[in-house]
């Protein structure tokens, strides 16, 4: 098991952190299993989507914004509710195939933290189980 480190700089933002998985895949040194990746925080989350435009992202970010807006009038005092409906939304944890001792992910896929109560200091864990 290891932590990934973020620093977030803005409110809503997805961090790509494809890179750091896999190099916690690599340093197990297992060839075939699963990788589990969690985000311990209740206002964050963790998804794979398209990696190639950056454009998606934005358009990600944009949308979550439209259904769950900051502000609305929500009953969580902390004035983040917005935040954990996002996060609640998206998920908390991932499951990737390790083969060859590579995460399995499509052409154009990346791993995404998602901060939607930045900018903060975060972790993510990672567990790669197998042989």
């Amino acid at each position: 098991m290891r932590e990934i480190r973020i620093q977030t700089r803005r409110r809503t933002e997805m961090v790509d952190i494809t890179q750091e998985v896999e190099s916690v895949i690599k340093e197990s040194k297992i060839d075939e299993g699963v990788c589990i990746v969690y985000c311990p925080h209740t206002t964050a989350g963790l998804t794979i989507n398209e990696n190639a435009d950056p454009s998606v992202r934005r358009d990600i970010e944009e949308t979550m914004e439209k259904l769950v807006p900051y502000g609305a009038g929500y009953h969580h005092l902390e004035g983040n509710a917005d935040s954990h409906i996002k996060a609640s939304i998206i998920g908390s944890s991932l499951n990737l195939i390790v083969t060859g001792g590579r995460p399995v992910l499509g052409t154009w896929q990346g791993i995404f933290f998602c901060e939607f109560d930045g900018p903060r200091s975060r972790r993510v864990i990672v567990q790669v189980i197998g042989k």
